[in-house]
């Protein structure tokens, strides 16, 4: 074989190899019905990683060059009548697709795809049914478990909202706790924060961070009783809040009679053995709000967060916000569901944070 991969040319790793094994299956270097070299092989050869390689063989198999074989590998099934027409006349090639910037820590494609058609074959026409206002229940249960078993967060599927990102979630809690308030943010933090309260006629006040979370004097002059934290690498400071931080917003909270939202994007993919002690799961008086998606541990398209809620705000929930159809279709909550409760996804997680821990 003779796969590289140039770090300067401009392409992702794995366009380059998907490029050089279609050129070879066009010229039959592969000829139909050839298996493709293992994943490993090809990992080992160009000096990638094997998820490098998946994304690669999956647009192969996407645009008709190859398929996967269960427990077989991968063969080419490029018929060059398929893509001609004639001796002479070419079937104008399609457009090139827009090139996607990947990294090795990313969901893999192939996985992701075979999880869809699985989704779409076991579920048919129910994939057609509008999704109860907070969610399907499937991937509110699967969630719910997926807390408890890694996060230490134990909350009833009923506590799980779902919507399509944290920016409509941030929507949902302001109209929620209501725009009377101060809502107090870190500072620096994610621009979008405070845009959305403020578009919602909520008033933010912004508390500078320390070396381990917003600074003590901060939390002491500010009138806020609403404090929206990330507690692991917030951006974009990339500060993540000490045990002890944690316990000072929960006293500081309960001192005010308010609550707290803890936004904990990307906290599943620390490199620590263990995960970080969420705000949620220290609190004993029901006080936090607690927020995720899965725009960093699937792909960013995926546009899918969920929101825990306390047992004491559901009946408010549902009085002045029940009515909200869920925003996120049918089919992306069950094929989330079904990696959530099969164990892709925590898979995936555990192998990311090995790969980070390997290369930090």
């Amino acid at each position: 074989m003779k796969y590289f991969i140039e770090e300067q040319s401009g392409k992702t790793a794995y366009m380059q190899l998907y490029e050089q094994l279609r050129a070879d299956i066009v010229k039959k270097v592969y000829p139909y019905g050839k298996k493709l070299p293992s994943k490993r092989l090809l990992a080992e050869e160009a000096g990638i990683s094997v998820i490098t390689v998946e994304h690669a063989y999956g647009i192969l198999c996407d645009e008709g060059y190859a398929e996967a074989r269960q427990r077989s590998g991968y063969f080419v099934i490029y018929k060059e009548s398929d893509f001609w027409s004639s001796a002479d006349t070419v079937i104008p090639a399609p457009a090139p697709r827009r090139t996607v910037q990947h990294s090795d820590f990313e969901f893999p494609y192939s996985l992701l795809a075979k999880t869809m058609r699985r989704v779409l074959l076991d579920y048919g026409e129910e994939l057609l049914a509008k999704s109860p206002n907070h969610g399907c229940a499937e991937l509110r249960l699967a969630i719910s478990s997926y807390l408890d078993r890694s996060l230490g967060i134990r909350a009833d599927a009923r506590q799980i909202i779902i919507g399509s990102g944290a920016e409509y979630l941030y929507s949902l809690i302001v109209q929620l706790l209501g725009n009377d308030r101060i809502y107090a943010i870190e500072n620096p933090s994610y621009e979008k924060i405070r845009r959305v309260y403020k578009a919602h006629g909520a008033e933010c006040d912004p508390l500078k961070l320390g070396q381990d979370g917003i600074k003590s004097s901060e939390l002491s002059r500010t009138a806020a009783t609403v404090l929206h934290i990330t507690p692991f690498n917030s951006f974009p400071s990339g500060i993540t809040a000490s045990v002890s931080k944690r316990m000072e917003y929960l006293r500081f909270i309960k001192e005010r009679n308010g609550y707290i939202i803890e936004d904990n994007y990307d906290s599943e993919l620390t490199v620590s053995r263990k995960n970080e002690d969420t705000v949620f799961s220290l609190s004993k008086d029901g006080s936090v709000i607690y927020l995720n998606t899965f725009s960093k541990t699937i792909a960013p398209s995926m546009r899918v967060g969920y929101m825990v809620l306390p047992e004491a705000l559901l009946s408010e929930f549902e009085k002045k916000l029940g009515f909200y159809s869920c925003t996120v279709p049918v089919l992306e909550q069950y094929v989330l569901a079904e990696l959530i409760s099969s164990g892709d996804f925590e898979r995936h997680i555990n192998r990311v944070r090995r790969m980070r821990r390997k290369n930090g």
